[in-house]
């Protein structure tokens, strides 16, 4: 862990709200329990991934509702253009942007690297950055070739003081699959230049400065965008972590205006810095500006399968870890699976909440897990809230591997995701491929949670659970909103008989990292390779049985789970039937929560935006989309209307249809 300063160089609240005075209450008992000042709520914004700053992906919005949401209407779309296939020069597009709005404007990226700024009510451009082009005889700030890549989110930062006719005293800030950090003028879309003029970049930082303590691994690039806190923006760093010594998952803090580097945070003991690598951030932070923390979902160490050569502790690998802001140093922890073999990353920031327990109000972090368990942690201290037990878990039959000896179960409150299998379970659209799934999981080793991956092959089930921007929270109702899926996962390892192939410089959109663990591949500075695929018959029809995907509400107070319904509707080589609309479909994205008593969710295969009531889950509405919207919606105030905003572009990896429009939703007349 580095130091501070270390581095090395290298609207009313909901429909029939009751009396005015009670409303009023309520409405600021929310914008607290959100950490968004209400003047942000009033004026409608949208100003960061999860609107407020602990990512509650809630809005007190209500002027959409249960009783009129049947009227939602298409309002615009905007085509930025940037969409290819698998097979093209720039590789497969996956389109999962949640765009912010602030600064009325409505500002969103692009797997093309570029950042488009429109106005909100009409989606018509008002500039777009594209950091592969210089302007006006300028050099290009990217000479890399131009190549697809997620991109999740911006982040907005303004001065508190700003001076007048200076520019950049509002700005946008942007990731890339390269590891730059871009700052643009919010009003205009230019580079800032004063941020990273100091090391001879002017308009952007590079995690490729500094020393990332791995071994054959370009990947320093992030998916998920940075976030601001006071005048910090905060950035994570990719690492592949099929290899032994892959880059460490530092995160670094750099001044908002000028790019100087202000401290950086690294999951790896310093001890074993080229031992290991990863324990990266690949999803969303969250921050607590009252608190002055930063919180931070870490993933697995390297090798993500095979841990021999890693058997020391590694604490704030697969952690929810509370970071100051003044300083990077860790205020606490808690690790969600020791010594990870399962590529159990966690998938998703944890929400900074207030919720309502025992007659109290407890402010928490909420944290998500692949396995479909929530965790929640006091977020002062990070003690449990709701019990957590340490359970005995399967031992591993590798040489040499010494799997942990037990793990952490949540007592409470109940999964969002089916916890075991048997045989008996598996499914099949037909006899013929149920039996296929039956004999192939007698063939696996699996003995419940955590069975180790094995040269038998395993399969590691729950897997799937949450993912990215899963779960939501609504302070109105208590309840947390989680979208799971019901997915297993077969791992096999292989005995190498040949050297290990060397990992390219310059990593492809295609090549695995921590966010795909559908692929084989060489386990880098092991004596094995991996292959791990989802557990589905030969007709590529999921052996789990349905529901694949689902919604979840979970009262907060309890703990227990209020409804649970199927989402999406699967269908498998052209057949649809009555009984798919209970089947559900696997997913990718999250779900929005608003003041009007609404859960909006795209996520499924079946490319729909959906609307639920958030008391019940019944489903109220729903919109085609040209691909499926696998992100997060959002929503604000413009022109004295509520839009609802999706990004259908689909992901090139798992769904056909893919596309590049952003879809904005409102009341008919």
């Amino acid at each position: 862990m580095l130091a501070a300063g270390a581095g090395f160089k290298r609207g009313a609240l909901m429909r029939n709200g009751g009396a005015a005075a009670w409303a009023m209450g309520l409405a600021l008992m929310v914008s607290a329990a959100m950490g968004l000042p209400a003047a942000a709520q009033q004026r409608g914004d949208w100003p960061a991934f999860g609107n407020d700053p602990g990512g509650s992906q809630y809005s007190i919005l209500d002027q959409i509702n249960t009783a009129n949401v049947r009227r939602l209407k298409l309002a615009w779309t905007h085509r930025s253009g940037d969409v290819s296939a698998r097979g093209s020069a720039t590789g497969p597009t996956a389109l999962e942007a949640v765009p912010i709005h602030v600064n009325d404007t409505l500002y969103y990226c692009t797997p093309f690297n570029r950042v488009f700024a429109l106005d909100p009510a009409t989606g018509r451009e008002k500039w777009v950055f594209d950091p592969h082009i210089g302007k006006e005889g300028a050099a290009a700030l990217n000479s890399n070739p131009r190549r697809a890549g997620i991109c999740r989110s911006v982040a907005y930062w303004q001065a508190q003081a700003p001076v007048a006719g200076q520019a950049c005293q509002k700005r946008i800030f942007k990731a890339d699959v390269f590891g730059h950090v871009y700052a643009i003028d919010a009003d205009t879309g230019a580079p800032c230049a004063d941020f990273g003029a100091a090391d001879g970049h002017p308009g952007y930082v590079t995690h490729a400065d500094f020393d990332s303590f791995g071994t054959n691994d370009a990947s320093r690039g992030a998916t998920s965008g940075p976030i601001v806190i006071g005048d910090l923006v905060v950035a994570a760093a990719g690492a592949r972590d099929s290899i032994s010594d892959a880059n460490n998952g530092i995160v670094r803090a750099f001044d908002a205006r000028t790019g100087a580097l202000k401290w950086a945070f690294d999951p790896i003991p310093p001890a074993h810095a080229h031992d290991t690598g990863a324990a990266n951030v690949w999803s969303t932070m969250s921050a607590d500006p009252e608190r002055n923390l930063v919180f931070v979902p870490t993933t697995s160490p390297s090798s993500d399968y095979y841990g021999a050569n890693r058997t020391y502790d590694i604490p704030l690998a697969d952690a929810t870890v509370a970071l100051s802001a003044a300083t990077g140093v860790p205020v606490w922890h808690f690790q969600a699976t020791h010594h990870d073999l399962f590529d159990f990353d966690l998938p998703g920031h944890p929400l900074l909440v207030t919720i309502r327990k025992d007659g109290a109000q407890i402010p928490v972090a909420i944290q998500q897990t692949k396995q479909g368990r929530v965790i929640v942690l006091n977020r002062d201290t990070g003690a449990q809230v709701f019990p957590i037990e340490e359970r005995p878990v399967p031992a591993s039959d590798v040489p040499g591997e010494a799997a942990a000896p037990t793990q952490p179960f949540p007592l409470s409150p109940e999964p969002f995701s089916r916890q075991m299998l048997t045989e008996d379970d598996m499914w099949g659209l037909t006899p013929l491929d149920r039996a296929w799934c039956k004999a192939e999981f007698r063939k696996l080793r699996y003995e419940g949670p955590f069975t180790p991956p094995s040269e038998r092959g395993t399969l590691i089930f729950p897997f799937g659970g949450g993912n990215w921007g899963g779960v939501a929270f609504d302070p109105a109702h208590n309840l947390l909103i989680a979208k799971g899926q019901n997915l297993a996962l077969k791992v096999r390892l292989i005995k190498k008989t040949s050297p290990d192939k060397s990992p390219s410089d310059k990593p492809t959109a295609d090549q695995p990292t921590s966010e795909d663990p559908l692929t084989g591949t060489d386990l880098v500075g092991t004596p094995y390779r991996a292959e791990a695929g989802l557990f589905v018959s030969p007709l590529g029809i999921t052996c789990t049985p349905p529901p694949f995907g689902t919604v979840t509400a979970i009262d907060m107070d309890t703990g227990r789970v209020k409804w649970q319904v199927p989402l999406g509707q699967t269908k498998y080589w052209g057949i649809t039937a009555p009984a798919a609309l209970k089947w559900g479909s696997p997913n990718i994205g999250g779900p929005m929560v608003t003041g009007g008593g609404l859960v909006f969710v795209g996520a499924s295969m079946d490319a729909r935006l959906r609307a639920l009531d958030v008391q019940t889950g019944a489903e109220l509405w729903q919109a085609d989309l040209p691909a499926p919207g696998m992100a997060v919606p959002m929503t604000y105030m413009s022109g004295g209307k509520q839009f609802v905003v999706m990004a259908a572009g689909g992901n090139s990896r798992v769904s056909p249809d893919i596309s590049d429009a952003l879809m904005a939703f409102t009341l008919s007349e």
